[in-house]
């Protein structure tokens, strides 16, 4: 835990530097579709589960090298998680879990006019903070329908539900009118085994297509 807060505390102070530098500070926001892969060495368990409906908003800096070339971080609260529904000889079961990171995108950024568009693409690691998340359930059994939830708790415990700690790969293009306001879309592929059980090859990753909406100051 100690670790991980030294990485997050100098995560921030490269992202305040940028943002004392840098000649490009914007707001981003939009929509997460978020889902996870949850599978072992047997059987892929999240084949059935669905993508949860999210947001991500927060501030973006991009830091150029060049007219074409920038590095782009920044801070993000992003909604992550998962749905599934399962139903066998009457009973039935929904769940919803949503987990809610900071995400510190780290990002190579290109550009190109077209016109009076600037097309970019982007690529590159991100770095996400658990902060919060919670586990709604539905049963439902003989007509009978029960409700409950429960809080994620984060840690690398046995009792603990999964890892604090979320990093992984961001690919995304989209396109920026008069260099100030944006749209895009960015996939982020989760690389950290967020799973405290780790037997017969047991993993969970995060998985977000994000579409967003910019506006550079």
């Amino acid at each position: 835990m100690k670790n991980l807060l030294k990485l997050f505390v100098v995560i921030l102070a490269i992202s305040a530097t940028s943002t004392l530098q840098a000649q490009e500070i914007g707001i981003k926001g939009g929509v997460n579709f978020a889902n996870i892969l949850a599978k072992d060495n047997d059987e892929t368990y999240s084949d059935d589960f669905k993508s949860l409906l999210g947001f991500h908003a927060g501030v973006t800096v991009d830091f150029p090298f060049t007219d074409m070339l920038a590095f782009q971080t920044g801070a993000l609260l992003s909604q992550k998680g998962y749905k599934f529904e399962e139903s066998e000889g009457g009973f039935f079961i929904k769940n919803k879990t949503t987990i809610n990171y900071v995400d510190i995108p780290l990002h190579l950024k290109a550009s190109f006019g077209v016109g009076g568009l600037n097309i970019y693409a982007l690529a590159g690691p991100y770095v996400g903070i658990g902060l919060s998340g919670k586990s709604k359930y539905e049963y439902n059994f003989g007509g009978q329908t029960e409700k409950e939830e429960e809080d994620i708790s984060f840690g690398s415990g046995d009792d603990d539900d999964i890892k604090r700690l979320d990093y992984g790969l961001s690919v995304g293009a989209g396109v920026e009118i008069n260099n100030q306001v944006s749209l895009g879309a960015t996939y982020n592929l989760g690389l950290a085994n967020l799973s405290n059980y780790t037997d017969n090859g047991s993993k969970i990753n995060n998985r977000v297509f994000q579409i967003s909406v910019g506006y550079k100051f």
